[in-house]
């Protein structure tokens, strides 16, 4: 976001060079609130962790110390809280002394990503908190809070634009940038350049990578771009394996997982099934354990329809390797089906860690403070771009500079074609990328139109 509408053109560039610095600071310009917007709430919600510990110390934590009840009596501990009608549709048994048990309910009065927790004291079987969480992974209000600001300003489905549109353009800022950075740092090989333009181009090939992260993992859960993603993926075998929960067969083929059910939070409503015995949570939690489920984050969700397998989850995505998952029958405790983390193809691997990494969790703290390193860069970098337009704005110069048209006539016919079929390709891949440059175009020959008509003027007078 280096130029401005106006600004002197010093030792011209080539036409592809012009042609990208144009764009470059369009998509500074327009994109850039929407990438300074999601760039600070992510640095809010890396820290979820942590305000979460603090807000819900009470209901998370505990002080009891000693031998820790069945999960059949914190079941029943934590039935005896809610309503007749309602059903437990998780459990998630205490990972360490101190931590409490969370058992989630499905309510006919609840919305359909919403579920109620209510959190046991698993020593004593006391209730230490009572709250609705959101979504398949069972998200604290908090966090939810958070993420739906992150993804979608509070807006629903419409909101989502927004991070789809700062993802799409960043790393065509990103790449862009660096190309712009190599070519200036060649047209002065024996100055050292300075001033903020020089900083701000630096700085942006020191957060190339983390930039080009954050653009890759967030359009793999956006509305348009996510889905082509997501087909791209199914047609080359690459989706996320999951425990097939089925009865009749048992060499059932796998089904695919949502790896960014956090972040969509969404549970579909599924016909009434039959009452749950508690005790069958303890009986399926030990057969899990011999089967190598060794992580202390787990999940443990009975079938919402009849006839189904009972699964336990690894849920402790600190780990790379923490997401194995079993199937049980309830009738007979076999084991129906099993997914390791071996079983990933390298892709599915690479999207679950790149998930993971966005949401600041692989790794713990390494990775927070890592998110907000760069992230807290990017908004640098654009506040930076504001103020390098502002000393460059169109007021203080009468040299107007080539626009997108302009500079793309410029080309030679090869590169004309190719920079139309690869936009044309990626508009379609990337459809809000693709909108969003038509709009560039549309305002490139309002302007260009603007000016002619102000050029004719001032002949006539």
């Amino acid at each position: 976001m280096s130029g401005s509408l106006s600004a002197p053109v010093q030792n011209s560039p080539s036409a592809f060079i012009q042609l990208l610095k144009r764009l470059h600071f369009y998509i500074g310009v327009f994109i850039g609130p929407f990438l300074f917007v999601a760039a600070l709430s992510g640095i809010v919600y890396a820290l979820t962790p942590q305000l979460e510990n603090y807000l819900y110390a009470d209901a998370l934590h505990t002080h009891s110390q000693g031998p820790s009840l069945s999960l059949a009596a914190q079941v029943r501990a934590a039935q005896a809280e809610v309503e007749p009608l309602s059903r437990v549709s998780a459990v998630r048994p205490a990972p360490a002394p101190g931590d409490t048990t969370r058992v989630m309910f499905s309510e006919p009065s609840l919305k359909a990503s919403e579920s109620r927790a209510i959190f046991i004291d698993p020593v004593t079987g006391e209730v230490k908190g009572d709250m609705k969480v959101y979504g398949t992974s069972g998200v604290l209000p908090l966090r939810t809070w958070l993420d739906q600001f992150h993804r979608g300003l509070l807006l629903g489905d419409v909101g989502r634009i927004y991070s789809e549109l700062a993802a799409s353009w960043l790393w065509v800022a990103s790449l862009g940038g660096l190309v712009l950075w190599a070519s200036r740092r060649m047209r002065l090989r024996h100055k050292t350049p300075a001033g903020l333009r020089s900083l701000h181009a630096s700085t942006g090939v020191w957060l190339l990578i983390g930039l080009l992260f954050f653009s890759a993992t967030g359009l793999t859960w956006s509305e348009y771009a996510g889905s082509n993603i997501g087909v791209l993926r199914s047609y080359y075998g690459w989706s996320t394996p999951a425990v097939s929960t089925e009865l009749n067969s048992a060499t059932a083929m796998k089904m695919r997982m949502d790896e960014h059910a956090e972040h969509h939070m969404h549970m579909d409503h599924m016909p009434k099934a039959d009452p749950i015995d508690p005790v069958l949570f303890d009986q399926v939690m030990a057969t899990a354990r011999t089967q190598h489920i060794d992580a202390a984050k787990v999940e443990i969700k009975p079938p919402m329809q009849p006839g189904k397998a009972w699964t336990v989850s690894e849920i402790d995505r600190r780990w790379p390797t923490h997401v194995d998952a079993v199937a049980i029958d309830p009738n007979t405790l076999a084991v129906v089906d099993h997914v390791t983390f071996a079983q990933y193809s390298l892709p599915a691997k690479l999207t679950r860690w790149g998930i993971d990494a966005h949401m600041g969790v692989l790794f713990g703290l390494a990775n927070q403070l890592l998110l907000i390193a760069f992230a807290s860069g990017l908004v640098v970098m654009v506040v930076w771009g504001y103020v390098l337009w502002w000393r460059r704005r169109p007021t203080l110069s009468s040299v107007a500079q080539p626009g997108l048209i302009e500079a793309w006539r410029e080309l030679g016919l090869v590169q004309r074609i190719l920079t139309v079929v690869i936009s044309a390709a990626l508009g379609v891949f990337l459809p809000v990328l693709g909108i969003s440059l038509l709009a560039f175009l549309a305002w490139d020959l309002i302007l260009g139109f603007r000016a002619s008509f102000s050029g004719l003027k001032q002949r006539q007078l």
